[in-house]
């Protein structure tokens, strides 16, 4: 996600800032970077598009977390899972992206199979279908209108309640909270006798939200240096990532093998996959132990 000024907004607001008042500041950013991305993937749908809106509305998600203490328990539950499902509408045809491009590094490896030479056009045309599906369930979901009154909706209950909060000390409670939850999800994972995919996904997801929130409330969470947790979970994030990358693909592809020509070009493609997804799960565990 591009840059913006949340941060400096915030920053200006000063140490009397409240948590209610500073929430439209955090959040129509998100919205307008989800709605833009739509927009591209309407005219366009490149993977970086698809992949920019899951990105916005997963921070979507986190920020409506973040506010959770103070919102309606039931509104807010069924907000993130909104957000959730329009992210998972853009994430059928991202999952078939990435498929795609493991595939077609998959035919310039060494050792590589002459069933990888070529990636077969049925999958590009499986690719299509799904994107056909992306965009209908988005624009049925009407997002633009989705996304501005579930800001104006949560914006008011809000600033209309009738107790305050400071924002430095919110900000770093649900940071605290975040933390956490990630350290415990971390230790599960690292004490595991064999990499398991489960504990290592739980891991992926509380690191991005711990990212997120450290971004989000930045300037407030005064006498605390982020800068190398930040660090450490851009680098967790990348590696995680690329686990349940793979992780997505195989599951894709054991539920399309009928889609390549022969039954030994499908097992020699979930071969390499299978292949990737243990090497990315011991680079998990390893960086995991490191921690």
């Amino acid at each position: 996600m591009k840059d913006d000024d949340r941060t400096h907004e915030i920053a200006a607001l000063g140490d009397g800032a409240q948590a209610e008042s500073t929430f439209a500041a955090l959040a129509a950013p998100l919205v307008d970077e989800a709605l833009a991305q739509n927009a591209s993937i309407h005219a366009e749908a490149s993977p970086e598009s698809l992949h920019q809106l899951r990105v916005a509305l997963r921070r979507l998600r986190s920020l409506w977390w973040a506010y959770r203490p103070l919102l309606d328990k039931t509104e807010n539950t069924r907000q993130r899972a909104l957000y959730r499902f329009l992210a998972d509408a853009a994430g059928r045809t991202r999952d078939w992206d990435i498929l795609l491009e493991l595939l077609t590094n998959a035919k310039d490896e060494s050792g590589a199979s002459s069933y990888l030479h070529e990636v077969p056009a049925s999958l590009h045309e499986a690719r299509e279908r799904a994107l056909a599906t992306s965009r209908e369930t988005l624009i049925n979901a009407d997002i633009r209108s989705v996304l501005h009154d579930a800001l104006a909706r949560t914006s008011k209950e809000l600033n209309t309640a009738p107790e305050r909060h400071a924002l430095q000390k919110f900000a770093a409670a649900r940071v605290r909270v975040a933390e956490k939850a990630l350290r415990k999800r971390m230790r599960k994972a690292s004490r595991a006798k064999r990499a398991d995919d489960e504990s290592l996904h739980d891991v992926r997801k509380s690191g991005k939200r711990v990212r997120y929130l450290i971004e989000f409330f930045g300037p407030a969470l005064a006498g605390t240096s982020h800068e190398h947790t930040l660090k450490h979970l851009k680098n967790m994030q990348q590696c995680f990532g690329e686990l349940n990358d793979v992780i997505a693909s195989v599951a894709l592809l054991r539920e399309n093998m009928h889609l390549f020509a022969s039954e030994e070009e499908a097992h020699e493609a979930l071969t390499f996959l299978k292949r990737r997804r243990k090497q990315r799960q011991r680079e998990a565990v390893r960086l995991l132990k490191k921690a």
